[in-house]
């Protein structure tokens, strides 16, 4: 089980970061399309980016394990929101496992607890 939850965690930690540091780099026009339907404009899109990198470190410390975990379930929870609203209802039902990846992450707890 342990094995398991510390994989999770370096997928999750790897997919904030690399979600993170995307939001530096030059949005291609298919991207930038999309964040334009869900109403989210370049500004927003560099915040995001730097609270995810910020919350991708943050899962590796159990003070903020927790919190890290619930503030991408949150993230990934308005993602699906702007994306039922926009009508795009595929990108919503993309991100279902997205969101499970959190949650299961703070149900198994922290895995480096000795």
């Amino acid at each position: 089980m342990k094995i398991i939850s510390i994989t999770l965690l370096l997928i999750s930690a790897f997919l904030s970061i690399k979600h993170g540091w995307d939001a530096f780099q030059p949005a291609q026009p298919a991207q930038a399309k999309m964040m334009a339907d869900l109403g989210i404009n370049a500004s927003v899109v560099l915040y995001l980016g730097i609270l995810s990198i910020i919350l991708g470190i943050l899962l590796f410390f159990p003070q903020t394990f927790f919190i890290s975990n619930l503030l991408n379930a949150i993230i990934i929870l308005l993602i699906i929101a702007f994306s039922l609203r926009a009508g795009n209802i595929k990108m919503a039902l993309i991100e279902i496992p997205f969101l499970t990846l959190p949650l299961v992450l703070i149900w198994l707890k922290y895995p480096f607890k000795f």
